[in-house]
């Protein structure tokens, strides 16, 4: 396992060799900051999705946020602990994805990269497709489905919580683009790689007609 520091790079040369050696480009954003316009929608959906499970196993209102309807005024205050805290946030998120990757800490082609837009977790080994897919969605699913479920029977779902839960649900939507475009194109199956920011995928043999 590495660290890097700015957006991973496309070796064209090993663009080249995949291609020759049957390698099909994932069709995906050609930078992060589209990816982040096109995920936009996705936002909004994730955060109703956790939204309702926070309702049904606790209550939320826009109060615990500092947001009263009812005001013409809004007060929105950030200290030192919510800076720390979304700092946090990110380190776990990444993290997560980390942890489901085969052998990341022995691995040589797995990264963690720090850019103006946070950070990421990129691994250039081979992977599954069912294996991509768990890397993709575990931070959504662990911290903003099942944390807030765990947090709610241990009483300890304060409004900190949920405002951290909600906003890695919100972060999270670059993630669901990226499962949405693998459930789209890649056949079950099928085998992923990375080249820096490119994705590529492979039928097996055995797949294949």
């Amino acid at each position: 396992m590495k660290i890097k520091i700015g957006i991973p790079k496309v070796d064209n040369k090993k663009h080249i060799k995949l291609l020759e050696n049957g390698w099909n480009p994932l069709k995906e954003p050609k930078s992060v900051g589209r990816a982040i316009l096109l995920s936009i929608p996705l936002m909004i959906f994730n955060a109703f999705i956790t939204v309702g499970v926070i309702e049904i196993f606790s209550s939320i209102s826009l109060k615990e946020f500092g947001i009263d309807p009812t005001s013409d005024s809004l007060s929105i205050s950030i200290n030192l602990v919510g800076i720390v805290s979304l700092f946090l946030l990110i380190v776990i998120h990444e993290l997560l994805h980390l942890v489901f990757i085969p052998n990341f800490i022995e691995s040589k082609k797995t990264f963690i990269g720090f850019t103006l837009f946070g950070g990421y977790v990129l691994t250039e080994e081979v992977m599954s497709r069912s294996r991509y897919l768990l890397i993709t969605i575990s931070p959504f699913v662990i911290i903003s489905i099942f944390l807030p479920i765990l947090f709610s029977l241990l009483g300890i779902l304060t409004p900190a919580f949920k405002i951290i839960i909600l906003v890695n649900a919100m972060a999270s939507s670059v993630d669901i683009l990226n499962l949405i475009l693998l459930f789209v194109q890649v056949p079950k199956g099928a085998k992923l790689i990375s080249n820096g920011s490119k994705t590529y995928w492979k039928e097996e043999i055995n797949h294949q007609q």
